[in-house]
């Protein structure tokens, strides 16, 4: 399994990564099919405190790209956010690869 980090206005952090991992491991783990993860990380200027922390996660499978982001309070909030979006998106994606065969 690959992983990409990007930051853009963040500094990296290797906690962060870890955290992310081991969010995307289970997906892997339940969907075998997973074969790349490209994980961004962007500072947002916003006017709430409850925003601002925006993490988006694409995942590279069989068919189109799957792709989802969340912004929230912290980076490991909207980490979390959008590993359940991903879980929704692969369980349908699951769902139609079944019907096909």
């Amino acid at each position: 399994m690959n992983y990409n980090f990007e930051y853009h206005n963040v500094e990296a952090s290797a906690a962060l990564e870890t955290f992310v991992r081991e969010k995307v491991d289970k997906l892997v783990n339940k969907y075998d099919f997973i074969v790349r993860a490209d994980v961004f990380f962007k500072l947002e200027n916003t006017s709430s405190d409850e925003t601002g922390k925006k993490t988006g996660i694409r995942l590279s499978a069989p068919g189109p790209r799957l792709f989802a982001e969340s912004s929230n309070k912290t980076f490991h909030e909207s980490a979390a956010e959008a590993a359940r979006e991903l879980d929704t998106q692969l369980r349908k994606r699951k769902d139609k690869m079944k019907s096909h065969s």
